[in-house]
């Protein structure tokens, strides 16, 4: 990347792709950072719950001027394709430009919101550039549980306007997100013994493009869990099936790449899985031919030792319980056309020693709708005998069509592109709804660069729409100087 332009920009992107930042493991990036920042002049606060602040007073004559925040977060998802050795805590993002893209191949890259930081980080160090006082606030823990936003005590920000970097659409300023919340469910199984002349299995659903829970529910791929527990239940209805084990997905706000379960039945019938498994595949590729042609099920024997199944009842219980499940999207908007407002994403799965959990994370554009679905699904489980509750709640961003910042964002990008900019809100979560819990004055505008297949290996972002993302910030930012 170190050829790309604008250089400062891909500077700081080749140093978040350098250095592990997985949520909760965001330290040695925030260690760097605020040494940076120091060599510069500039000033540092981490906060009480690890937020890190950087602020850069204001160009001369501009000290009058309300203060500007940029903000992003610091973490990333985590997803890497089957096979891929890669350790997130330890290891380099590899990326590649291809066809005008930055792309990470086999693991996520990290432009959500490493792209957002990275232009917030080169407006600080920008020469020349004239700006109001700045802040950057780069948060914690975005990803898997919007931590940073939640803890960040009021009146910690001295800015009135804040401009989030990390929506993924160029040409788009986005006034408004969904809210979430995630629900739990967990139910401990009885367990028995396999009988004699049973053969273990392991059947799994793969090459599925997964994708942002928020932004890509529409768009109709396969979860790889809901489809693993299609099967599941079609084979203990043709055989007598005993589940042993199940996994699938990695995150609550990825739409599940990968699911297996680890099951026996008599021996005489295995031999009768792997025809039984490409009929099952057949309308299945059918189906997603347009959206996830790569789908596989494969069930093959399984060398691992001979555990304990659980009974059937709880069998009956689980599969039942996720066949039917919430997952998808529940409601669109009706104040903005083609936007989800409603969605649930069953997320990860798991059954091990006959502990049961799956989580769901569940998004709307209207907070009360977001609760409503959390809670049918809470009560969806605890009709099947299982214990769910929900966590993690965070509001949604309202909008505010009469936002002065709005209105100067749209003179700035029309003068410097020669049209005006498409207006959107976003289903995904976005820090600003917390941010405007905590400091009820900010003014708020979201923008960024044209980002593909986030929260999902091959993610990558358009290199143009970088450039251009980063011509508009200077301008907005040397606008809002002159007042």
């Amino acid at each position: 990347m170190k050829n790309l332009q604008p250089h400062s920009v891909w500077a700081h992107f080749a140093t978040l792709c350098a250095i592990p930042r997985s949520s909760l493991h965001e330290a040695a990036l925030r260690d760097h950072l605020i040494a940076w920042a120091v060599n510069l002049g500039i000033s540092t606060q981490v906060d009480a719950v690890g937020n890190l602040i950087l602020r850069k007073p204001a160009s001369s004559g501009c000290e009058a001027m309300p203060g500007v925040i940029m903000q992003g977060h610091l973490d990333m998802v985590c997803q890497a394709n089957s096979g891929t050795q890669h350790d997130f805590e330890h290891d380099a993002i590899q990326t590649v430009v291809r066809d005008g893209w930055v792309i990470a191949e086999n693991t996520t890259l990290g432009a959500d919101n490493g792209i957002g930081v990275a232009l917030a980080l080169a407006a600080l160090e920008e020469p020349g550039l004239i700006h109001p006082a700045l802040e950057v606030l780069l948060t914690i823990n975005e990803e898997s549980g919007m931590d940073g936003a939640r803890g960040l005590a009021p009146s910690t920000l001295q800015g009135k306007t804040l401009i989030n970097l990390d929506t993924e659409e160029w040409g788009h300023f986005y006034l408004g997100c969904a809210g979430g919340v995630d629900v739990e469910v967990r139910h401990d199984c009885a367990q028995e013994g396999l009988p004699s002349g049973y053969a273990l299995m392991r059947l799994e659903v793969s090459g599925l493009r997964g994708g942002h829970s928020g932004i890509d529910i529409h768009l109709g791929r396969g979860n790889a869990i809901k489809l693993l527990v299609e099967a599941l239940h079609e084979l203990a209805e043709l055989f007598n099936l005993r589940l042993i084990g199940m996994q699938g997905g990695t995150a609550r706000n990825a739409i599940p790449r990968e699911a297996f379960a680890v099951f026996a039945l008599p021996a005489a019938d295995a031999a009768q899985l792997e025809a039984w498994a490409q009929q099952k595949l057949t309308p299945w590729r059918k189906h997603f031919a347009k959206v996830d042609a790569k789908v596989s099920l494969a069930c093959e024997p399984c060398n691992t030792p001979q555990g304990s199944s659980i009974l059937r009842a709880d069998q009956n219980r689980l599969l039942d319980f996720l066949n039917t499940a919430a997952n998808g999207v529940a409601r669109t908007s009706d104040a903005f056309p083609g936007v989800t407002d409603t969605s649930c994403n069953l997320g990860v799965v798991a059954l091990e020693q006959g502990v049961f959990r799956a989580t769901f994370k569940v998004r709307s554009l209207h907070d009360a709708r977001a609760d409503t679905l959390a809670d049918e699904v809470v009560t969806h489980a605890a009709s099947s005998g299982m214990r769910a509750w929900k966590d993690g709640a965070y509001p949604g961003w309202t909008p505010n069509p009469a936002s002065p910042l709005l209105d100067l964002c749209q003179q700035v990008y029309r003068q410097e592109f020669g049209q005006p900019a498409n207006l959107q809100v976003i289903h995904a979560g976005l820090e600003c709804g917390l941010l405007a819990s905590s400091h009820p004055h900010l003014d708020m505008i979201s923008f960024g660069p044209d980002i593909r297949g986030a929260h999902a290996p091959g993610e990558s972002v358009e290199i143009e729409s970088v450039g251009r993302c980063w011509q508009l910030l200077k301008a907005v930012l040397q606008r809002l100087a002159n007042g």
